[in-house]
This record gives structure tokens, C-alpha cells and sequence, in this order.
């Protein structure tokens, strides 16, 4: 099978969102309602998602459908790069999660940094914003952005928090198994490279 399909049916699923939003005739109604049920048995029948948990992702979903937005904090300490072991999977990540409503980004890194490693930071400079769909992750229900601030330490002791199981900063070429749907090894390289060469362009995907 193509491995376009889920990008298919991740279109599928907007149209049919945005439809939905806008839509004022019952008949037009109907069908982009079709539409998303004809995703959903797709993605029920190729996949090993739960039909409950999928209802579930797809019921905060309205409006017009837009990527969803995830923030992460590069922090570098003596040419090491900090990471976090997630509890979700045991693999590990550099702190953050996703955007929250209410705050900026650089709140939002702030705060993810906190949480998960127990240190405070501060945003200097955003290095890269990077569409999911461009780079090595495995595929993905939802179209995500990744924006990744440079941060540095202004206080606090490093600790694992509720989400994370472990903390460290780690070497380029001593890198833990990683979660790579949140970071890939490729990005984390490039990321090394701001560190090499601090006057690098923003890199936007």
C-alpha cells in the first residue's frame, strides 16, 4: 500500500472538518459527514487504533482544520544537548510537548523545560520550525509543525518530572534510543550545528 495513504486520509479528514464547519445545507451536511466516516473506516482497517479513542481524537477536532503545533527547548551545556526519557514510551526527546492555548511559545517551552527537567530556562532564538511530513517520523494521525527554541539555563536542578522517567544532557555521538516522533537523530545533528555555527539562518520547512 502507498505509503501516501495516511496523508490521503489526513485530507480526507480535513475537508471533510472544514465542511462540517461551514456547511449550511443538510445534503452537503450529510455527505461531508460520510466523508469522515469513510476516514475512519480506513484508518480503523489498516491501523491498530482503538474506534473508541479515535472518536474520541476526532470529537476535538472542529472548526477549521489547521497542523497541530508542538514546541521544544534545545538547551546545550559543555557541548552536550539536554534530553528527556519519556514516560509514555521509554525513549527519550528534548523537553516539551504541545502548544497550549493561552500561552506563547516561548511560555510554552518555558514551562515544558520546567516540568520535565526541572531547570529554568530562556528562549533565545528560534532555530528551525519543521513539518512532520518532511522529515524521518513514523506516520502520524495529525499533521504536525514542530518549533524548536534555542534556550538558556537561567537556575534550577535537573530531575525528572511526571512525564519524564529521566534527565541528562548527552553527547552528539552518544545519543539514547530516541522517540522519533517527537525528534529525529537527523535533527538533532542539525541542531548541533547551530551550536557550531550560532550566526545559521532560521530554518523553516
Amino acid at each position: 500500500m502507498s505509503e501516501n495513504w495516511l496523508a490521503w486520509v489526513q485530507q480526507m479528514q480535513g475537508i471533510a472538518q472544514a465542511g462540517l464547519a461551514y456547511s449550511k445545507d443538510k445534503y452537503d451536511i450529510e455527505r461531508f459527514e460520510q466523508l469522515r466516516e469513510l476516514s475512519k473506516e480506513i484508518l480503523l482497517q489498516y491501523t491498530k487504533v482503538d474506534a473508541n479513542m479515535l472518536d474520541t481524537l476526532l470529537e476535538g477536532e472542529v472548526g477549521y482544520p489547521t497542523p497541530k503545533v508542538a514546541v521544544r527547548a534545545v538547551v546545550f551545556q559543555e557541548n552536550k544537548i539536554l534530553m528527556v526519557q519519556e514516560e509514555q514510551d521509554g525513549l527519550w526527546s528534548l523537553p516539551g510537548g504541545w502548544a497550549d492555548i493561552g500561552l506563547s511559545p516561548r511560555e510554552v517551552v518555558v514551562k515544558e523545560v520546567k516540568e520535565e527537567a526541572g531547570i529554568e530556562v530562556e528562549p533565545v532564538r528560534l532555530l528551525a520550525i519543521f513539518d512532520q511530513h518532511h522529515h524521518d517520523h513514523p506516520p502520524s494521525f495529525f499533521h504536525i509543525y514542530n518549533l524548536y527554541l534555542l534556550c538558556e539555563v537561567k537556575g534550577g536542578e535537573l530531575k525528572a518530572g511526571m512525564e519524564t522517567l529521566d534527565v541528562q544532557y548527552c553527547e552528539q555521538e552518544n545519543l539514547p534510543p530516541l522517540s522519533v516522533k517527537r525528534v529525529t537523530k537527523a535533527q538533532i545533528d542539525t541542531f548541533f550545528r547551530f551550536l557550531e555555527n550560532p550566526n545559521m539562518e532560521t530554518i523553516v520547512d
